[in-house]
């Protein structure tokens, strides 16, 4: 079941969430960059269009998606309707590096949110969550793990998946940091110009369905791939 909780409360569970110190392994991923970088295919000039090319056709249809749809699910308690999205956003990843960092990530966010939230309302959903990941009944997807943590304190459903997408962003310029892509002035730029597009992601991926969960990026599935075999790597994904 949902909690009540006010609307300061649920703002302040959605930055602890997306706070880049918070240990759910979005640090060790680039979503992709990483792998551009190393086939000489981003810039600093292409760097906001890959972001938002992500956004709109990787990360809306499918991530964003999934977190909407499990939303719901949780809030109604039906856990074996959660677990059928999180399979099928597992499904929909084509490549094994991104597959396991969303899993990896969602087990480690599963963990650690059993712990922070333990004792407030809520609780006891993200707890039921960790324990079916944890017995390796369902994949554990990153998006998935998150919106069980935003349904279980309270998050709205629109605030949810808009966190999750900037979280992304986020780390997407973090990972342009470390490969000096960007610095910290232009990857504050970069996440304020590309906030239009998360909210256009946001109300796309509050209205598509869970049959049309999954994106289509095949450059990216080819740069993930070229990834995975990479000789030296900074990140995960």
């Amino acid at each position: 079941m949902t909690s009540t909780a006010s609307a300061v409360a649920t703002r302040l569970v959605s930055l602890q969430l997306t706070d880049s110190a918070f240990p759910s392994g979005f640090y060790t991923m680039s979503h992709g960059l990483e792998g551009f970088h190393q086939a000489g295919q981003v810039d600093r000039e292409s760097l906001e269009g890959l972001l938002e090319d992500l956004l709109v056709a990787s990360v809306g249809p499918g991530d964003a998606t999934a977190l909407a749809r499990a939303h719901g699910s949780a809030s109604r308690g039906d856990w074996d309707a959660v677990a059928s999205i999180d399979r099928i956003l597992f499904a929909s990843k084509l490549n094994a590096e991104l597959r396991m960092a969303s899993v990896r990530s969602g087990r480690q966010l599963a963990d650690v949110a059993s712990e922070i939230f333990e004792g407030t309302p809520g609780a006891d959903d993200i707890a039921v969550w960790a324990a079916r990941v944890r017995a390796k009944q369902t994949p554990g997807c990153q998006p998935v793990a998150t919106a069980v943590c935003y349904a279980a304190t309270g998050v709205p459903v629109a605030e949810a998946v808009a966190s999750d997408l900037f979280a992304f962003a986020a780390s997407f310029a973090f990972a342009a940091l470390r490969l000096r892509l960007a610095d910290h002035r232009s990857a504050q730029v970069l996440l304020r110009r590309i906030q239009p597009v998360i909210e256009v992601v946001t109300e796309d991926a509050l209205a598509r369905p869970v049959d049309d969960i999954g994106g289509f990026t095949p450059v990216g599935d080819i740069m993930s791939a070229g990834h995975e075999r990479a000789e030296a790597r900074l990140f995960a994904s």
